[in-house]
C-alpha cells in the first residue's frame, strides 16, 4: 500500500518527535514529496495529494478550508497529546481518521507522578525546602512512607490509569474519583471508586489527572483544599486551571501541614513574585511531566507503528474518535 503524505507541524519540535529513524519508518509506507512545513505555510498544491498528515505540536486545524484543499486526506498521525484544537465537526463528518500519542505521553506523566507520590510520602520536598531556608540540617519527623498510605487519583483517563498501574507495584491503597470510569476497569487496576469530597478528605496524596473543560475549571476549590487530611500533599500534572490558585495560596498559608507540588499552573508559568514561589509548602516545577527531549521520540515511534498498522489494514491502537475525545485529557 503506497500513500502520499505531508509533514506539517512546529519546526522547532519536528526533529524532537520525528527524528531520522522515525521518518525512515514512516517513509516505508508514505511518500513525502517535501520537507516539514509549519501550519501557516501549507499551500493548496502541497495538500492536494496528501492522504496522510504527519504532525504534532503546531498542527493545522482540520477545518472546512483545509479539508477542501486536501480532498484525499484520510489519516492524521498526531505525535502529541490532545487533538481538541486540531479536529473539527467537518473532519469527523468527512471521516478523516485520527490517531494520537496521548497514551504514550500518559505513560511518561505517570512515571513523573509516581516519583512525586513516593517523594511526597517521605516528605522529601518539605525537608529540602526547610533545610534550604534555614541553611541547616533538619530533623526527620513522622513520615508515612508507602506502607498503608492512601493515594487518590482525580480521573482515570489515560494518565490516571497509567499512574494507577505503576502505583499497583507499591504498598499503597489507590482510590479514584471519576464519574465516567468503568467500574470493572477500575477494579482490574485495584482502584476503589469514591466521591470527590471523600477522596480529598481521606487521601495522603491527591494527584490530578482531569482534562480541563468548562465543568472542571477550578473544580479544586478552597473547600476541597481545606478538607484535606493533615500532612497531605496535592500533586498537579494535568492542567493549572483545575485549581482555584487564589484559594490554594490562602489555604497553603493557613495550613502549613499541607504540601502542594505543582507541575502546571494558571497562568503557566506564574508571574515573577507570585506567592507560589515564596510559600514554604509549595513547589513549582516547569511542566516536567510528559515527554521532554529524547523522550519525544517515543511519540514519533508510536505514530510510525500506527501508520504501519493502517497500511496493513490492522486496527489502530491509539485512534481518537469523537466519542472518546469528549472526556480525554
Amino acid at each position: 500500500m503506497t500513500l502520499t503524505g505531508i509533514y506539517a507541524m512546529d519546526p522547532a519540535r519536528f526533529d524532537d518527535v520525528y527524528g531520522p529513524e522515525e521518518r525512515a519508518a514512516i517513509e516505508r509506507y508514505v511518500t513525502v514529496p517535501g520537507p516539514n512545513l509549519p501550519a501557516d505555510c501549507l499551500t493548496a498544491d502541497r495538500l492536494a495529494a496528501a492522504q496522510v498528515l504527519i504532525t504534532g505540536w503546531g498542527a493545522p486545524r482540520l477545518d472546512a478550508a483545509l479539508l477542501a484543499s486536501a480532498p484525499r486526506l484520510e489519516l492524521v498521525l498526531y505525535g502529541a497529546g490532545s487533538v481538541r484544537h486540531v479536529v473539527t465537526a467537518d473532519s469527523w463528518e468527512r471521516g478523516v481518521r485520527v490517531t494520537a500519542a496521548g497514551s504514550v505521553i500518559a505513560d511518561c506523566v505517570a512515571e513523573f507522578t509516581l516519583a512525586q507520590v513516593l517523594f511526597a510520602l517521605k516528605h522529601g520536598w518539605r525537608y529540602v525546602l526547610r533545610s534550604r531556608a534555614t541553611c541547616a540540617p533538619v530533623r526527620r519527623e513522622t513520615e508515612r512512607g508507602t506502607e498503608g498510605s492512601v493515594v487518590g487519583l482525580v480521573s482515570l483517563g489515560a494518565a490516571g490509569r497509567a499512574t494507577a498501574h505503576l502505583l499497583g507495584r507499591h504498598a499503597v491503597r489507590v482510590q479514584a474519583y471519576d464519574p465516567y470510569a468503568d467500574p470493572s476497569q477500575a477494579a482490574a487496576l485495584g482502584v476503589q471508586l469514591i466521591g470527590l469530597d471523600e477522596l480529598f478528605a481521606t487521601s495522603d496524596v491527591v494527584s490530578l489527572h482531569t482534562p480541563l473543560l468548562p465543568a472542571t475549571r477550578r473544580m479544586v476549590d478552597g473547600r476541597l483544599l481545606r478538607s484535606m487530611k493533615r500532612d497531605a500533599t496535592l500533586i498537579n500534572t494535568a492542567r493549572g486551571g483545575l485549581i482555584d490558585e487564589e484559594a490554594l495560596v490562602v489555604v497553603a498559608a493557613h495550613r502549613p501541614d499541607l504540601f502542594f507540588a505543582l507541575d502546571v499552573t494558571d497562568p503557566e508559568p506564574p508571574p515573577a513574585g507570585s506567592p507560589l514561589f515564596s510559600l514554604e509548602n509549595i513547589v513549582v516545577t516547569p511542566h516536567l511531566a510528559g515527554n521532554l527531549g529524547p523522550e519525544r521520540r517515543r511519540l514519533g515511534r508510536a505514530m510510525a507503528t500506527e501508520l504501519a498498522r493502517y497500511a496493513r489494514g490492522q486496527r489502530l491502537r491509539h485512534e481518537v474518535t469523537a466519542e472518546r475525545m469528549e472526556f480525554a485529557a
